[in-house]
């Protein structure tokens, strides 16, 4: 059982094919690697395929569990199997937590799916152009796993191959950090040669030279090579692509998705097909009813009063991301804090129209700011700050409240904390800046919580079924 576990667990492929939209999947029954890749039309199912494994809970279905909770801005729900996100909260994680195994299974599942496009390729007669486009997206979605399982787990195994035999998977320790980075900021170069600068028709929604240019300036951001990531996030900002919406609450309209200001979205297509997101009604608050979304909610990822404190007076994006109440169905109101970006009604029950936003225009102006005040430039980021500020009806920030190194950091910090709430990036960029342990251990302290909260919880710790696996090449994390 050991053994066909690492098989589902880190080598699954599990492949789905495209039938009249991009990402309208189903499976295909009893596929054959053997006789599969052949033709474009096989290199492209299985593309789709790749592009699918994003909607797993283990990659971005289930994100927030990884990249929120642990942050201050939300908290788990208060019911049902609270220990197992509370764990996230509070810092004192088992190794058998489901969902740091499911971020490892589902990752790795994708990252199979990956390479098997990759590593086919050459055996396949296809259109030359549309090949390398299609390896250079498969490059793409593998570097954009591998860095959600670095930024989750530190070192993991790099497999960069189709894996045909099982048993070889046993020989795939855990690889450095940074050697994981070399072969994301390999793959990312290599897609953005190939990748095309935008797409139309069923193909929009697929990985852009913009979206690799933009996440390959957030992992150079990441290992803190500021100028590498401002050269790179320069790029994206002068060829003109994308522009910021003229207001924040069209950015998360579920009827103008894949707008100007989208520059990856994890796909999702509402139908009762099987691709519907299902945010808005994890998100709605327990036993709400219909009262603020049909079908009712699950309270997950609530808003913490420190969230809802940290907008300031007038800030358009506030009502926008969340709320604080809602009216029941007997006309009651109920103080509830709830996100409210993801608000498309559903079809059924976890069924609505609503993308997750991996990386948007903000996202790459923000960034783009704190490399420029991180190499000396304070004066120069001001503007890129001021332009997120601006539509969120803010007052500008002047040279007397940012005009400093120091004072810009924390300025940028506050607006990407309120500009992408809830999009999964609060946790990671504490940790990126450093300031993880100092924040959250203040805030604890403040409203009178003990967390467990250490150095090593900045990681998270290694499914113990990977470990039980095969011992003798993957080790825990310290303090695990």
């Amino acid at each position: 059982m050991k053994r066909k576990y690492l098989v589902v667990a880190l080598l699954s492929l599990a492949l789905t094919s495209c039938k009249d939209e991009f990402l309208a999947l189903s499976p295909i029954s009893q596929a054959s690697t053997a006789t599969f890749y052949k033709t474009s039309s096989d290199m492209l199912n299985a593309l789709n395929g790749a592009y699918g494994a994003l909607q797993l809970a283990g990659q971005y279905g289930q994100f927030y569990v990884v990249s929120e909770i642990p942050s201050d801005d939300t908290r788990p729900v208060l019911s049902g199997s609270v220990t197992d996100q509370d764990e996230f909260d509070k810092f004192y994680m088992r190794t058998t937590n489901p969902y740091t195994l499911a971020r490892w299974s589902d990752g790795y599942k994708g990252i199979y799916r990956c390479n098997a496009i990759i590593d086919r390729s050459a055996g396949v007669t296809m259109d030359e152009t549309l090949k390398k486009r299609v390896v250079g997206e498969a490059k793409f979605l593998r570097a954009l796993m591998y860095f959600n399982l670095v930024r989750v787990f530190g070192d993991v195994p790099l497999v960069v191959k189709e894996i045909v035999d099982p048993q070889d998977g046993y020989e795939y320790a855990r690889a450095p950090v940074a050697d994981v980075y070399t072969q994301i900021i390999k793959d990312l170069t290599d897609a953005e040669a190939v990748l095309d600068a935008s797409y139309t028709g069923a193909n929009i929604g697929r990985a852009t030279r913009g979206a690799a240019k933009s996440l390959l300036g957030k992992v150079y951001l990441t290992q803190k090579k500021y100028a590498e990531a401002s050269a790179k996030l320069k790029e994206v900002i002068d060829a003109n692509t994308y522009d910021l919406l003229p207001t924040y609450a069209a950015v998360f309209q579920a009827s103008n998705k894949n707008h100007k200001e989208s520059i990856f979205d994890v796909q999702y297509k509402k139908g009762s097909i099987g691709e519907g997101s299902g945010f808005a009604n994890a998100y709605a608050p327990e036993n709400s009813g219909n009262a603020v979304i049909q079908f009712g909610g699950g309270g997950n990822n609530q808003p913490t009063a420190d969230m809802v404190a940290a907008y300031e007076a007038g800030d358009l994006r506030k009502d926008v991301s969340l709320a604080t109440s809602y009216v029941n169905a007997s006309g009651v109101k109920v103080d509830y804090n709830f996100i409210r970006k993801y608000k498309d009604p559903p079809i059924v029950n976890g069924d609505s129209e609503d993308n997750w936003p991996v990386l948007r225009y903000a996202d790459v102006l923000l960034m783009y700011a704190e490399t420029l005040n991180e190499t000396g430039k304070t004066a120069d980021a001001l503007p890129f700050l001021n332009r997120i500020r601006t539509r969120a009806g803010l007052a500008a920030k002047t040279a007397a409240d940012a005009g400093t190194q120091a004072a810009m950091r924390l300025a940028l910090e506050q607006e990407r904390r309120v500009e992408l709430a809830f999009e999964g990036h609060r946790w990671f960029d504490l940790v990126r800046t450093g300031r993880a342990l100092d924040v959250m251990k203040a805030k604890a302290t403040a409203i009178g919580i003990k967390t467990n909260l250490t150095e090593n919880n900045l990681i998270f710790a290694i499914p113990q079924s990977q470990i039980d696996i095969n011992s003798s090449k993957i080790k825990q994390n310290p303090g695990y």
